[in-house]
């Protein structure tokens, strides 16, 4: 499905290398184009020399939600992409500074949530918009959620060429809530390739970013576990708000 680009950014974000714990949409379809305007692909450019992405949403013009697992030396940021065959009028940012939070398990993926302040401004159009954040609500689980990404349409197969996405329903885990996730199971969702990517459910907001997937035995359901946004919102405004005021007394 690879096809050959004259951008040579986009030749090298083509070269992808396998990951641990990032996502994929699997069992999906192709979005409406420009549907889903908060989109982010995110190029992760790593000290060893390989490069890999994660998916991510834009909060406002100046900041990106993505995964901390989604960490990396430098990054270059995808705005207003759809489809890799149409780069008419998509936007490429770079990352000014990452916040991973602080208190994130890289064995655990605890806390796997992480800020991303840009450079410059992002234009926002029909094509780019950013998506508001859930709050806590009355406890029940998000209905009709949806996760999306240019991640990998199955093992081994290259990223997909145009934006995916799928249906997911939640389930009522313990052990997720107590480890401040949500969970959806089964082969329809993420897995490899688009971690940090938004669970976007009925009102229109982002609840979750994309996390993790894993499979107890073989034979089992994948599991897949996204972070709570309502749980880390204070934590997300403090950083917001601590970095414009420090733009507005420069």
């Amino acid at each position: 499905m690879f096809a050959h680009f004259n951008l040579a950014i986009l030749t090298v974000l083509l070269i992808l290398h396998d990951q641990v714990h990032t996502g994929e949409i699997i069992g999906g379809h192709e979005t409406v184009p420009h549907s889903r305007p908060y989109m982010v692909l995110l190029q992760q450019n790593k000290a060893n020399g390989h490069s890999g992405h994660c998916g991510g949403f834009l909060l406002n013009e100046n900041f990106v939600l993505t995964a901390a697992h989604c960490h990396a030396e430098t990054y270059k940021i995808f705005l207003g992409l759809h489809n890799y065959h149409d780069m008419n009028g998509v936007q490429h940012l770079h990352v000014e500074k990452a916040f991973p939070h602080d208190d994130y398990d890289a064995n655990t993926f605890e806390n796997d949530i992480m800020v991303l302040k840009l450079k410059s401004k992002a234009e926002f159009n029909d094509k780019v918009k950013s998506i508001a954040l859930a709050d806590h609500g009355d406890g029940s689980l998000p209905q009709s959620c949806v996760v999306s990404g240019w991640g990998r349409t199955k093992e081994g197969s290259h990223m997909s060429l145009k934006l995916l996405e799928a249906n997911v329903t939640l389930t009522d885990d313990e052990r997720c809530a107590m480890e401040m996730f949500y969970c959806s199971k089964g082969e329809t969702g993420p897995g490899k390739g688009d971690s940090g990517g938004p669970l976007v459910c009925g009102d229109g907001k982002a609840y979750g970013v994309v996390s993790t997937s894993s499979s107890p035995t073989p034979s089992a359901s994948s599991i897949h576990r996204y972070t709570k946004i309502p749980t880390y919102k204070v934590w997300i405004n403090s950083i917001i708000n601590a970095i414009s005021n420090i733009n507005n007394e420069r």
